[in-house]
């Protein structure tokens, strides 16, 4: 009887390790996933700028 709760603290130590790098990753890709928009945005602003800078000089 003195095998099960230590294979069941396993079990849950196994699943607690499992939720907290799912946390950690998760996290990671929602920071990525920010600064790759506010890169895009920045892009994208920039490509605007160049265009109407370009318009202006035609004329």
């Amino acid at each position: 009887m003195e095998r099960k709760p230590d294979s069941i603290r396993a079990i849950v130590l196994v699943f607690a390790v499992g939720l907290v790098i799912t946390g950690f990753t998760s996290l990671q890709a929602s920071e990525e996933e920010r600064s790759g928009a506010r890169a895009s945005t920045r892009a994208a602003a920039d490509d605007i700028a160049l265009m109407s800078l370009a318009r202006s000089d035609a004329r």
